[in-house]
């Protein structure tokens, strides 16, 4: 029997691991899955966490709910790749053989990177929303906090989910608004990018929105170190920036097994062809979600889409047939604005979002570029998909790489 090895039972590796198994013949694939971890967390739930939003119990599940009948699910610590011999060491010595490898270990969150970050306001007066337990610590602070200044930081690219930062600014603002004393909160939102965003059109339209709310916008602003005393962050060029409580997204890095493997890149990230998703070193070796290191965002929307193509090549590759289809990036967001209303964007490697109507021409129901009650419909909508369709791999009525149908092309 041959086999087919899945690192990492996230959004991608669970999803692939669906698609894979309705696919191929049981007597001749075996299907396994590595994860150290037993609880799946719906990520962009944690946004909603420090508002009040979502409770705990709307963003956790046994990852076991998703594994389907006929895959072998392992807990274990990955100790290391070793793809000259097509094998993965466990910890505790166990090795696990194969003939196709499927990367999907992530990205994670680490803090320490940043000098002074966890420091001894962690999770006090410094919190990060990326986490679970973080968006927790940083529910309970706002429930008693009675103003000042609060500021939103990137502290690097990449990072997970790119418009999160700028979905907990606005419901920030709905939220102090709402408690009555969002005179006596200071919003400001500090960026490594030029603007709020990294595609020019979506940037202004987001930019002139923050303005709009009284969030100021401090871009270009790269975090050097985060002094705890005088509660200040400090860029490389010694500017300060003042602070009563800090959310920060911080540094993500791939995991350590890509490191230890060396199969990364100086972020543990994998080389991997952008069209076909295929390792850059080893024609039997597939990358999905934050693992790889394409030039997109990491974001569920994008491990959903490049699932798609990556089904098709691996087919493929299990044939001997050229790895024939090409992802092209495509990424699709909801924004929450605020006040019940949301923005949507599409977008891929080469095209920035654009104004229209999105998934039908013309008729949408959501639109692009639009901050409407429907585009926030649609996100929070999407939690309920994501557990019932997306992960177990099931079809959704959007097409993988993106259409320019229905969108006003205003790039020339």
């Amino acid at each position: 029997m041959k086999k087919i090895l899945i690192l990492g039972a996230g959004t991608g590796g669970t999803m692939m691991a669906n698609k894979l198994r309705k696919a191929l013949d049981r007597e001749e694939w075996g299907i396994t899955v590595v994860d150290k971890h037993r609880t799946h967390y719906y990520q962009p739930g944690f946004l909603f966490i420090p508002f009040g939003i979502y409770d705990k119990h709307d963003v956790v599940k046994p990852k076991s709910d998703f594994i389907p009948t006929g895959v072998e699910l392992i807990y274990a610590d990955i100790d290391k790749i070793v793809a000259e011999e097509n094998k993965v060491l466990l910890e505790g010595g166990k090795v696990l053989n194969y003939d196709i490898l499927l990367i999907a270990t992530g990205t994670h969150t680490a803090p320490e990177a940043t000098p002074g970050l966890k420091d001894k306001l962690w999770q006090k007066e410094i919190f990060d929303f990326y986490t679970y337990e973080g968006a927790l610590a940083l529910h309970k602070f706002f429930k008693n906090w009675e103003g000042g200044k609060l500021v939103m930081a990137i502290t690097e690219l990449p990072y997970k989910c790119p418009v999160a930062p700028i979905e907990f600014v606005c419901l920030a603002d709905e939220y102090f608004t709402k408690k009555g004393i969002r005179d006596k909160v200071d919003i400001t939102f500090v960026t490594p990018l030029p603007g709020a965003f990294t595609k020019p059109v979506a940037t202004k339209l987001l930019g002139e929105m923050l303005e709009e709310k009284n969030i100021k916008v401090i871009p270009d602003f790269y975090i050097e170190r985060i002094d705890n005393d005088k509660k200040i962050l400090v860029s490389f060029d010694e500017i300060e920036i003042p602070f009563d409580v800090l959310t920060i997204i911080p540094m993500n890095i791939g995991s350590g097994v890509i490191k230890r493997s060396g199969l990364g890149d100086d972020m543990n990230y994998v080389p991997t062809n952008k069209f076909t998703l295929q390792s850059d070193q080893y024609e039997n070796i597939f990358v999905i979600g934050d693992a790889a290191n394409l030039p997109t965002s990491k974001a569920g929307s994008v491990a959903h889409f490049a699932g798609e193509i990556l089904f098709e090549n691996i087919m493929s590759a299990i044939e001997g047939r050229p790895l024939t289809a090409q992802f092209d990036g495509h990424a699709n967001c909801y924004i929450e604005t605020g006040f019940g209303k949301g923005l949507l964007i599409d977008f891929n490697y080469t095209i920035e979002p654009l104004p229209g109507t999105f998934p039908l021409p013309g008729i949408g129901p959501f639109g692009l570029l639009k901050n409407t009650k429907m585009n926030h419909y649609g996100k929070i909508i999407f939690r309920w998909i994501y557990w019932h369709i997306l992960l177990k791999g099931k079809e959704l009525p959007v097409e993988s790489l993106m259409s320019m149908a229905g969108k006003e092309n205003i790039q020339n």
